[in-house]
């Protein structure tokens, strides 16, 4: 497969730049992968399509607010931060995005907040997207994290031209986040509510959670035609004995497994046996799915309209079919479907 084969028009119009007022508000697309048969639907009817002894896998991690705004020393220019992978706990060491980056040089110090709360060195340049900041910071690790959850703000994705607003910090969250680190937000996840999760439940639906924290790297663009050439950026993954037990239980039953979003299958597919069973995993992932692949855990997926040309689209259309999935995507746009994290959803059967 190609780069180009995975061009596709989003007109402005259908890009979300808020939430729908309620979690399950959104509309639900229903693609038959073997068929191509297309349902229009709303996200509250996801309920009708799952049974007792059918599983939901759910990505539990928490997105942290992790874009800063701050000033360089002396000229006071702004600067907007966005931290990537803490390195080093004990020294303060981040990985970063700057923006402007041109501006920034090794030695330069930044400084966040009113009374400058946070000061930050630029220690390292290496790479041509990132830097290395050490933040000067001298109390206990919990004061440190206390300041950047205060200063820092819910990392929306650029497209999203606006700032983040206080539902923000609430919304781009699911309603299962536990376990903090992803600087981007499973965003599958986004549409299911409490009252939703209850009510699959009662169904006998169980909920299998394991952990990867969002990267960047999901959202690079793929800058090479020969998609076996493009690298993926590494993201943790953890994947608990139990959530292992309660997908594997579904599987030998023959019953619907569902990943709840493409990082849930890409943690799955990195860690499967033989057999197409799950295996409890801790460690990193860079694992990149483009058709033709076959998948070898779930049986379904929820997922998001995403980006022309992204990682993402690709493996959705691994999943659901080149084909179908591309198709899907053309009478999303004619139907005005809203289109990426805060957008309307696609469940895959």
């Amino acid at each position: 497969m190609k780069l180009s084969q995975f061009k596709t028009h989003v007109p402005e119009a259908l890009i979300a730049t808020h939430p729908p007022k309620h979690r399950g508000d959104s509309r639900l697309m229903v693609l038959d992968k073997k068929t191509g048969k297309i349902e229009h639907k709303k996200f509250k009817d996801i309920l009708n399509y799952f049974d007792e002894g059918d599983c939901m896998i759910l990505n539990n991690t928490r997105v942290f607010p992790a874009r800063l705004y701050g000033n360089k020393e002396k000229t006071g220019a702004k600067i907007e931060v966005f931290l990537l992978r803490e390195l080093n706990r004990e020294s303060r060491l981040w990985d970063v995005l700057v923006d402007p980056a041109r501006k920034i040089r090794i030695g330069n110090k930044l400084y966040f907040g009113d009374d400058d709360l946070l000061v930050a060195e630029v220690i390292d340049n290496t790479t041509s997207r990132g830097r290395t900041l050490r933040f000067l910071f001298d109390g206990p690790y919990e004061d440190f994290k206390n300041a950047i959850t205060v200063l820092g703000n819910t990392p929306l994705p650029k497209y999203i031209k606006r700032k983040a607003e206080p539902e923000d910090a609430e919304r781009y969250q699911t309603v299962f986040a536990k376990h903090e680190g992803a600087v981007a937000a499973p965003t599958a996840g986004l549409h299911l509510s409490m009252e939703m999760m209850k009510r699959l439940e009662l169904k006998g639906v169980t909920f299998a959670e394991l952990t990867l924290h969002v990267g960047l790297g999901t959202f690079r663009p793929v800058e090479v035609e020969d998609l076996t050439k493009h690298k993926m950026d590494s993201e943790q993954v953890i994947i608990p004995p139990q959530c292992c037990e309660i997908v594997n239980k579904a599987r030998a039953k023959k019953k619907r497994v569902c990943a709840v979003g493409t990082t849930v299958m890409r943690s799955i597919e990195t860690s499967v046996s033989t057999q197409g069973d799950v295996k409890p995993f801790d460690g990193w992932t860079n694992k990149f799915i483009f058709p033709p692949y076959d998948f070898s855990v779930a049986n379904c997926m929820i997922t998001n309209f995403h980006m022309p040309e992204s990682t993402l689209l690709m493996m959705v259309a691994a999943f659901g079919g080149y084909d179908h999935v591309m198709n899907a995507y053309k009478v999303a746009v004619k139907e005005k479907y809203k289109f990426y994290s805060y957008g309307d959803a696609m469940l895959i059967i």
